[in-house]
């Protein structure tokens, strides 16, 4: 890292299908793995943009198509 920061990120998904950003160099956190996109902080967060479409975690999406949530 430098005293900047990081020059590379990693994007992570949790098993929420949650994102986060996390520096390329250092090794994944528990209880996220990578979502196969690395860069820089600015095209990560395009990424991110892009795909994480939805930002409800998994386990309430799926309790309001199964009509368990109130």
């Amino acid at each position: 890292m430098s005293d900047n920061g990081p020059e590379r990120w990693t994007v992570l998904i949790n098993a929420e299908e949650q994102y986060g950003l996390f520096p390329a160099e250092l090794p994944t956190p528990g209880g996220w793995h990578p979502a196969g996109f690395s860069g820089t902080e600015e095209e990560c967060v395009a990424y991110v943009d892009e795909h994480w479409t939805d930002m409800r975690p998994l386990s309430l999406r799926q309790a309001l198509a199964d009509g368990s949530a109130a």
